[in-house]
This record gives C-alpha cells, structure tokens and sequence, in this order.
C-alpha cells in the first residue's frame, strides 16, 4: 500500500543547503525533491503552460510511481471559466504528455466565485475530457461545503466523471490570529471553509495548510492521519501534500506525516532515502 506526500512546490530558497545539496542546477533540483517525496503540487502550471521540453526533464528526474498533481492554467479555470477553452486546454494535455503515470491528477482549481449555479459547466467540462486521465477538482464556494444540497450535487457530477474533490484543510491555520508576516499574508489569501473529509475515489487527493510553528502544524493533522490510516484500510492510496506558511520545513513535515501514517498502518511502503544535503567526508 502506499500513502504519497508531498509539498507545494519542488524548490525553495530556505530547503537548499538544510535538507538539499546547495546550488543545483535547475535539471537536479526535482530529482533531489523526490527522494524526500514522492508527489508534489504542480502550481506553476496554473501560470502558463510550461514546454514541452520542461516536463521532459521532470518525468526524467522523476521514477514512474512518483505522482505529479497538475493544475489547469488559470486561462482554463478562472478566465474563461472552463467554457470555450478547448484550444488552451489541446496544448496543455499535449505539454504534459511526457509524464505519463506520473501525471496522477489532472487539477481543476476553481475561483470562489465558481457556485452551485455553475455545475452545469462543469459537467460539461468533464465529460469533455479524455478518459486517459484521472482528475481532481478544488472547490472554494462556500455553499458547497455549508449546504448538503450543493455538495451532493458537486459530489454527483464528479462521480459521473469518476474525479476526485480536493479539500484545502486550512481549519488548523484559522484556528488562532497569525503571528509571522507569512502567517499574515496567508491569513489575507488563504481560502476559509470548513473540513471536508469524503473520499470519492480510491486515490483521494488532501491539500492541508498547518502554521509555522511545527508543533501546531502537527496537532493540526492529528485528524488527516487517522483518515490517511482507515483509507488504507480500506483499499484506497491517498495524497497529502503539507503547506506551511513559509514552508521552510515543508519537506520534513511531510516525511513526518508520512511516518504517523506508517505507525498505525504499518503495511504502507516507506519513502526513499534522502539526498544528503552535503556529500560525505573520509573523517
């Protein structure tokens, strides 16, 4: 069995020299990322999409299993709303075509905006997409998760495309006022709904947000791990990606996660080996 964790991103400033090699070049720096996780957020691409030739190079840094969670460019999601998208949407499946298995999750994030009223066109954005393709979609609409009526409509139309919905668990982050400038800047930007904890699939995909604090970012997954644990009871292969503020510490957190899952499902596979950060010496 296996439970992939990951982080929002693949490099960042304040991992390198603490838990990667310093100074590598931008073709090593997934590589050395996946041997400390096995999945990781693709964000970029909700900016533009990326060559082809980029995504190349991940899928060869990258071992097949490793799972790539990639989001739609926002032309997709946000500027056009998921209508008359088709060309946009041609060239950013045929840019992500070289990661084959490892695009895991093809992400549909959508605006806050985007509301009960709309899941006509998200039905029909999904039943347009190719079957070759698993797909997640994250909602921020409030209703969707404070009105039954709304999430077992959203629930209906992505089980009819056999698509997993992404929560974003920030409960933990709003619990108390914020005490850094990251923790400020989140507070302004990070959506604010409540837990939702419903797998639809056997891959069930977990975006949760802790604080900076490490100990509070811990108590704040004490629920997602006994959730981690009974869906691998019951046959499913979760995703759990950690965001911090700063996600100075992103990396080893989620290898912690990983690990709190492993105590009490002990059947799942345990993570690579990590690069080390500097290379052996003779003494």
């Amino acid at each position: 069995m296996r439970v992939h964790v990951g982080c929002a991103m693949w490099a960042h400033a304040r991992w390198q020299g603490r838990f990667l090699p310093p100074a590598l070049p931008p073709g090593e720096r997934l590589r050395a990322y996946a041997s400390w996780c096995d999945a990781v957020e693709g964000n970029t691409t909700f900016y533009a999409t990326p060559a082809r030739s980029a995504v190349e190079s991940w899928a060869e840094q990258t071992a097949p299993d490793f799972r790539f969670v990639v989001k739609l460019p926002k032309t997709i999601t946000h500027e056009r709303r998921l209508a008359g998208s088709g060309e946009e949407l041609r060239s950013f499946l045929q840019a992500m075509e070289p990661l084959e298995s490892r695009a895991h999750a093809l992400w549909v994030q959508l605006p806050g905006s985007f509301g009960p009223g709309d899941l006509g066109t998200l039905a029909a954005f999904l039943r347009g997409l190719p079957a070759a393709h698993r797909y997640a979609v994250e909602v921020r609409h409030r209703a969707f998760f404070e009105d039954a009526g709304p999430a077992r409509d959203l629930e209906r139309v992505l089980g009819r495309a056999g698509a997993e919905w992404v929560p974003f668990d920030t409960t933990a982050f709003f619990r108390s006022r914020p005490t850094s400038d990251a923790e400020r800047d989140a507070w302004t930007k990070k959506p604010r709904v409540p837990r939702r904890s419903a797998a639809l699939t056997d891959r069930p995909i977990v975006r949760y947000l802790g604080r900076d604090d490490t100990e509070r970012t811990v108590e704040g997954w004490r629920f997602w791990v006994e959730k981690a644990a009974e869906w691998v009871r019951e046959g499913r292969s979760p995703t759990f990606f950690v965001h911090t503020p700063d996600n100075a510490d992103a990396l080893t957190l989620a290898r912690r996660f990983h690990d709190e899952v492993r105590a009490r499902a002990p059947e799942v596979e345990p993570l690579p080996e990590p690069v080390p950060a500097e290379p052996p010496t003779l003494f």
